[in-house]
Order: structure tokens, then C-alpha cells, then sequence
């Protein structure tokens, strides 16, 4: 008879009653699981099965919740979730109103620090251990792990730089699998890959020069040699690091063979590992590639063209430029400050730089957007993807702060494009020379013209600087919208049997407002809408707000958004629904308004 390990455990005190001989049994159920469920729930695969055996025997050997566990990038903790009390309603993970995909501390104590973005665990981990000493208990654990290609960005060292001048009772455990979502990049890659193939003395380990308890590399997946190994550091105080070697994707061929691929796979069948292939057939394309295919042909057209990201090539579609121009398309792994900082390097001698970061990543270089780029008025050419609200991924990645939060910087122009074609012309007009910085954003996923490629590719029209769009007259009321969202206001203005009293505004600009069509609108229509997908605090809404009363206007005005709350996961549908930006929700809206 089989046996069924997992089924009985619901925490870890469960799991530290099997015998250590049962925990290779365990791990396979465990890899099962996980396959099983994401085969068909879709999110994260590689990165968790990946650290299995870790998992099993972090929670195995100390004592949590009471001993704190903090993971990094926290698509790594799926096994962690299914240890910890929701192995039952982990079918629900990154659905709407289900659990999390990411370690979430209102979610479980077993969650010690909310992990999205990358690189925070030592810092975190460091923090707790600190607070422990001042508060007298000198035996608590405090666990870091870090992976999946984060221990390169600033902040990890950062963390690692101060613990080493600590007594804190710290252990960092470095998950080196050499990849995130795509392979790693740099020195320290290299390093740790001289390391793993004992090619490096040990005089010059630079983790031991930073006082480090350096032990390994072990093998990640040797679960009798990573218990016996934390138990030996358990009992060692200070500082402490743990190199481990992982397979991101252990356990399923396919996974191992295409980790870029099977990071997210979607679909896929759970005992070949096959994916389900969606036809893309007469499908617009993601806004990613337009961008990515746009750059390349612009770049190829002129030299001058250098494209950066950190550690998202395959994500953003830079990798079109980085496989065919790769002296001029570079990525510098996770490690957002440094991206904006050398793009504006470069950008003082010449170099027309599109920096591509997501929304969510470029928060972590606020201050050099500002300091570095802004201030000295660089012209550097930011492209932000997956803004707006991302889905499944929730609070952690949901781009909505962008509009706001860019909006208070000096000398930056802000673009928001309704479509591929309007996406295409600002990257176009943008290399023909700009007085400022600009920040281009555009969502995740797909755009609306599904012949964008055949009729448009190579074709570009420059863009006037500040100016907004008529769409449609009316004579009621006035929506103004910004980016990918006013696709809603006219699919809903389609649908709605008033529609002659409204009129739509696509104002592509936020920074700068063609002031001229605003004072246009605000002296023919009493009731102004205005619709955007990022927050109504500071955003596009409050923008004209601002107009309104520097003008003295005393009109109508409904501002529409994210509201000033933390929006879950979900599919964007849902979440637009949530936010009542949905074309539903924008017809009921519609329909009353002009009652």
C-alpha cells in the first residue's frame, strides 16, 4: 500500500513526529502536490520545487513559528504554505478571496514578513534577530532564505554588511540555483559558480570576510545532509551562512530543462509536464512585445539606442535587442537603483537609454529617479510595464502607484498609451529627442489591435508633446481617460443607449495636461468623469482637480480609480470589477449619470 505522508500533516509539529527516513517520502508527495495543483491553478512552479527538501527540512529542524522563518522572493514558500496549515485551501492560492501567492503575514503566523519584491529577508530576518537580543531572548532562530538570484541586489548586502558586525543570532541561507526569473548575471554569479566548482581558494571567500559562519556548498536536495547540517549551525551563535545548490524545477523534466518557461508556466499537464498551448492566433499582441520589437527596430536604425532592465529580459521583451544587439541591451539582474542610476550615466554622454523596469520595481529606485535622473534633467526614457492592476500577483506587483508618485517629480513627462500604435509612437518620438525624462506606462498582458503587427510595425508618426484626444462629442458629459483603460470607456460608451450625451477624452499626457482641451471641457460640460488604473490618490484624477481650482472651475467631477486601499489578487477582470472601472460597471455609471 502507498504510502500518504502529507495528507496527515497540517503543521510542522506534525511533520517533526515522522521519522527522518520518511522525509525523502514526504518531499516526493510535497513535489507532487504542488505539480498537481499548479498544473491546473496555474502561478508559480519552479522556484518551490526547487526548494522541497529545504522546506521539509527548515520546518523539520527548528521550532516555528516560535523560531522565524523568512523567505526571499517569495514565490519560492508554496511548500512552505502547504506545511503550514493550508495544504487544504492551497487550491485556492492567487485566486480572488483565496490565499496568497507570496508569504503574507495576515495570513499566517507561519509568515513571519510579507515577501513580493526581492532581497528584503536579511534585512527582515536581522531586524527580528536584534529585537530578540534587546528583548533577552538569546535562543530564538532567526532563518533568511534567500534565492533565486536575489542575493545580488544592493539591499541583500546591505543586510549582510551590518549582520556582520552583530551578535545576532542570524542564519542566512543562500538557495543558489544561478537563476531568477531568467539566468543570473555578474560577478557574483560568477563568483558563486567558482564556488559551487571548488575553483575558488577559501582564503578569498568573501562571505567569511564579512564574518560570516561560512559553511558549504551542500546539495539542496540531499535532505539527511541539510538536517544534520542545521542542526550543527542551530547550536552555533552569531551570524551564520548556509550555501546551498538547488535545481529550480526539481522534480519534473521539463521544469529542470526550461526553467525561463516553467518560472509561471501556466497550464500544464501534470504527469508529462506538457503545456497547454493557447492559440495566438488573431490575438493582439502583449504590449511587452510591442515594446520589445519596437526598440529593436528602432535601435538597429540608430546607434545611439541602449536598452537596460534588471533582471526581467525575458519578461519585458528586451530579449528580442539583447540576442541580436547584445553590446547594446544589457541586464543587470535585481537591481533597480543601479538601473536607473547607470542609464543616466549613460545618458550624460549621449546614449538614448530606454530603461525598462515594472512598475512595482521602479518604487525601489524612487530616489534615483529623482536625484540621479529628474534633478539633473536627464532624458532618460523610462518603460514601465505591467502598470496598472497585474492580477493574480496582487498587492505586492499591482502597478498603481506610478502615476502618483512620479507625478510630484520636476522635469518628468508621464504617457500613458490607449494602444500598440499610440505605444509604437512614443517610443518612436521619445529617441528623436526629449528636454526631459519620460516615463511611459503600459499594462501587463494584451493590447486591443490584433493586426497591430501587419499594418503598423515600422511605421511611426511623431507624437505632439502634452496633447490630448478627442475620441468621440457629446454634450453632457465628459470622460477623460488616460492609458489602456479608456479601451473600457469606449467598449461601455459602445454598449450604452445615451451615449450621444458623452463625450471621450484620451489624455495620454499626465505630466504634461494639454491644459488647452481642459479648459475646453470644463467650460462646455457641467459633469467631468475621470477614469484611470492607478490610484485615485495623486493620480490622473487629482491632476485635474488641481486644474479645476488653480482655474477656479466649480464643475462636476467624478474621479475614478484605485481606491486608497491595497487590492488584492485576482484576474484583472475581477479586480476591475472590485474597483468598479469594469465596462459593467462604467455602462451602470454611464446610464445614470446622464438620467
Amino acid at each position: 500500500m502507498k504510502s500518504d505522508l502529507l495528507s496527515n500533516i497540517y503543521n510542522p509539529a506534525d511533520l517533526r513526529l515522522l521519522n527522518e527516513t520518511q522525509l525523502p517520502q514526504l518531499a516526493k508527495e510535497l513535489r507532487d502536490f504542488i505539480i498537481d495543483i499548479v498544473s491546473v491553478k496555474e502561478g508559480h512552479l519552479g522556484a518551490s520545487l526547487g526548494v522541497v527538501e529545504l522546506t521539509i527540512a527548515l520546518h523539520y529542524v527548528f521550532n516555528t513559528p516560535e523560531d522565524l522563518l523568512v523567505w526571499d522572493v517569495g514565490h519560492q514558500a508554496y511548500g512552505h504554505k502547504i506545511l503550514t496549515e493550508r495544504r487544504e485551501n492551497f487550491d485556492t492560492n492567487r485566486q480572488i478571496n483565496g490565499i496568497s501567492g507570496f508569504p503574507k503575514r495576515s495570513e499566517s503566523v507561519y509568515d513571519t514578513f510579507g515577501v513580493g519584491h526581492s532581497s528584503t529577508s536579511i534585512s527582515a530576518a536581522l531586524g527580528m534577530a536584534i529585537a530578540s537580543h534587546i528583548k533577552g531572548d538569546f535562543n530564538k532562530q532567526h532563518i533568511a532564505v534567500i534565492g533565486d538570484a536575489s542575493i545580488a541586489s544592493g539591499m541583500a548586502f546591505e543586510g549582510l554588511n551590518h549582520a556582520g558586525v552583530t551578535d545576532a543570532n542570524l542564519l542566512v541561507i543562500l538557495n543558489d540555483n544561478a537563476i531568477g526569473i531568467d539566468p543570473s548575471v555578474g560577478a557574483l554569479k560568477q563568483y558563486l559558480t567558482a564556488v559551487k566548482e571548488g575553483k575558488n581558494p577559501k582564503k578569498n571567500n568573501m562571505i567569511k570576510s564579512l564574518n560570516f559562519d561560512y559553511s558549504g556548498p551542500i546539495d539542496g536536495h540531499d535532505l539527511p545532509a541539510l538536517i544534520k547540517e542545521l542542526n550543527r549551525l542551530k547550536k552555533i551563535k552569531g551570524p551564520k551562512f548556509l550555501h546551498i545548490v538547488t535545481t529550480k524545477g526539481k522534480g519534473l523534466q521539463q521544469a529542470e530543462e526550461n526553467q525561463v518557461k516553467y518560472h509561471a508556466p501556466g497550464k500544464f499537464d501534470a504527469l508529462t509536464g506538457e503545456l497547454q498551448l493557447k492559440s495566438e492566433e488573431n490575438l493582439p499582441p502583449k504590449y511587452q512585445d510591442v515594446f520589445g520589437l519596437t526598440i529593436l527596430d528602432l535601435a538597429k536604425k540608430n546607434e545611439k539606442i541602449i536598452g537596460i532592465t534588471p533582471a526581467m529580459p525575458s519578461g519585458s521583451s528586451l530579449k528580442f535587442m539583447m540576442d541580436e544587439l547584445p553590446d547594446r541591451a544589457f541586464d543587470v539582474g535585481i537591481a533597480e537603483q543601479h538601473a536607473v542610476t547607470l542609464s543616466a550615466g549613460m545618458a550624460t554622454q549621449g546614449m538614448i537609454v530606454y530603461c525598462n523596469i515594472y512598475s512595482t520595481f521602479l518604487q525601489r529606485a524612487y530616489d534615483q529617479v529623482i536625484h540621479d535622473v529628474a534633478l539633473q534633467n536627464l532624458p532618460v526614457i523610462f518603460c514601465l510595464d505591467r502598470a496598472g492592476l497585474v492580477g493574480e500577483d496582487g498587492a505586492t506587483h499591482h502597478g498603481v502607484f506610478d502615476i502618483a508618485y512620479l507625478r510630484a517629480i520636476p522635469n518628468m513627462i508621464i504617457y500613458a498609451p490607449i494602444n500598440e500604435i499610440a505605444l509604437q509612437n512614443i517610443l518612436y518620438t521619445a529617441q528623436l529627442g526629449l528636454n526631459h525624462p519620460i516615463a511611459i506606462r503600459y499594462p501587463r498582458g494584451r493590447g486591443v489591435l490584433p493586426n497591430w503587427e501587419v499594418e503598423n510595425f515600422g511605421h511611426y508618426d511623431k507624437i505632439k508633446i502634452g496633447q490630448a484626444n478627442c475620441l468621440k462629442k457629446g454634450n453632457r458629459i465628459a470622460v477623460l481617460s488616460t492609458g489602456t483603460i479608456g479601451n473600457n470607456v469606449i467598449e461601455a460608451l459602445n454598449e450604452c443607449s445615451n451615449s450621444d450625451a458623452i463625450a471621450h477624452y484620451d489624455f495620454p499626457f499626465i505630466k504634461p495636461l494639454d491644459n488647452n482641451t481642459l479648459n475646453d471641457v470644463f467650460t462646455h460640460f457641467e459633469t467631468i468623469i475621470t477614469i484611470e488604473d492607478g490610484t485615485v490618490n495623486g493620480g490622473f484624477g487629482s491632476a485635474v482637480l488641481d486644474f479645476a481650482a488653480a482655474h477656479n472651475f466649480k464643475n462636476n467631477i467624478k474621479i475614478l480609480g484605485i481606491p486608497d486601499e491595497f487590492i488584492e489578487h485576482g484576474t484583472v477582470s475581477q479586480l476591475q470589477q472590485l474597483c468598479k472601472i469594469d465596462v459593467k460597471s462604467l455602462i451602470n455609471l454611464f446610464s445614470n449619470d446622464v438620467k
